[in-house]
């Protein structure tokens, strides 16, 4: 299967805690970083996701945002530092990649925000990813 996600990075599940429709899982990247995301509990048994299932992260561009200091205060729990590798503007949107620790982002944000965040390559970056906004898949890679 080929997708339009461009983020797609592999993982480990670590854990998987379920509620009475979602579900919290806990996912070590290959790079180490950890990330959670919020699945439907229809979709834990439905993948076969349990602790040590390889699985693969997917989060459209649309859904990362980006800081260029420490974020405190905020109820994003997904927060991966990176460096940015390339900056696409044009028009009213921007491409951003991101090298994180065993593979790459890219974010789609408005031009301005790349403009007033002074982004450009070697840019240190947090990528800030919504549990909500994480995907998972099982299977052949």
């Amino acid at each position: 299967m080929t997708l339009s996600i461009r983020n797609q990075l592999l993982g480990t599940v670590t854990d998987v805690t379920p509620g009475e429709v979602m579900a919290a899982v806990k996912v070590r990247l290959d790079g180490g970083q950890e990330v959670t995301a919020a699945i439907t509990l229809e979709a834990v048994r439905e993948l076969g996701v349990a602790e040590g299932s390889l699985v693969r992260v997917l989060v459209k561009s649309t859904e990362v945002s980006l800081a260029v200091g420490p974020v405190t205060g905020v109820s994003i729990r997904n927060r991966i530092p990176g460096t940015v590798t390339a900056v696409t503007s044009g028009g009213a949107m921007a491409g951003v990649k991101v090298t994180v620790d065993g593979g790459e982002l890219t974010a789609a944000i408005t031009a301005d925000a790349a403009t007033e965040l002074d982004l450009a390559v070697g840019t240190p970056v947090v990528a800030l990813i919504k549990s909500t906004e994480i995907s998972l898949a099982t299977g052949d890679y």
